[in-house]
């Protein structure tokens, strides 16, 4: 169940304030009010958006929004009472447009520690695991494979959305695989659907949803040990103050807590595998 992904909030520490020097060319500055009370002036909550679902989707006819993640955006923008406007950016550059202040708020941000040293996070809004995709008549894949080491082989490519946790914690991993970086979600599926890649490297759940969407022949196992084990979180301003982190931390406790962002992620993987019938 997508539901042990979610991390008891309660336990998570408050982000710290980084304090640092105020971005130029950010369009929200921060004020002696606070952050969101820029935000409030403006009228407008950024939410720099690269897809991957079911935290984050766009509609490419409608250019509209969905997932869990972009769900959360629209909620913490009611509760300042602006509108919110999606951004839409990769995973490569994700960190370095909010750096920019292109957005307020970067979503479903895995929390690294590099990371960490040019952005703020908050509490996660859940727990992220890497898992590996494959087909399963694959003879490249052994069918006892169990760890990273078990299909790090020559001769075997693994597909990864370029710029992505997956991507960092997967090239550090392999010594002799190929690693395929792509630029989006779509690719990295079409790759290993047609047997381009052999493997699809991506978060467990989002992992979950390509091989409920492929029965007849897609698999996937969370390798052991782990590949990365990361909190997925809102990325936040490195100027923004310990009190401007806390009002975002008890927005995401609360709703942790009484497992409505439990609710949103059912409902961005139903809405995933509709789309996929």
């Amino acid at each position: 169940m997508l539901s042990k992904f979610i991390t008891s909030a309660m336990r998570a520490l408050p982000a710290l304030a980084l304090m640092g020097g105020l971005s130029a060319t950010a369009a929200h500055a921060q004020t002696n009010d606070g952050y969101w009370q820029g935000v409030q002036k403006s009228g407008t909550l950024r939410c720099g958006a690269a897809v991957a679902p079911p935290y984050v989707m766009r509609d490419p006819a409608t250019g509209e929004y969905s997932g869990f993640f972009a769900d959360l955006c629209k909620e913490f923008a009611d509760v300042l009472k602006v509108k919110p406007e999606f951004v839409d950016t990769t995973w490569d550059n994700i960190v370095a447009g909010l750096q920019a202040g292109k957005w307020d708020l970067s979503l479903a941000l895995n929390r690294t520690p590099t990371r960490a040293m040019a952005v703020q996070f908050s509490i996660p809004a859940m727990e992220y695991q890497i898992s590996l995709a494959y087909n399963k008549n694959n003879p490249k894949i052994a069918a006892g494979a169990a760890s990273v080491a078990d299909i790090d082989k020559a001769g075997v490519t693994l597909a990864v959305m370029s710029g992505t946790a997956q991507d960092k914690a997967i090239s550090a991993a392999v010594k002799n695989a190929t690693v395929m970086r792509l630029p989006g979600n779509d690719e990295t599926r079409l790759a290993v659907s047609s047997k381009r890649a052999d493997i699809l490297v991506d978060a467990s759940d989002t992992n979950q949803l390509f091989t409920q969407s492929n029965p007849d022949w897609a698999v996937a196992l969370n390798p052991t040990p782990a590949l990365a084990k990361q909190g997925v979180a809102f990325g936040l301003p490195h100027q923004l103050s310990a009190a401007d982190v806390e009002v975002i931390n008890i927005f995401l406790e609360e709703r942790v807590a009484t497992g409505h962002i439990d609710e949103l992620i059912h409902k961005a993987v139903d809405d995933v595998l509709k789309g996929a019938k």
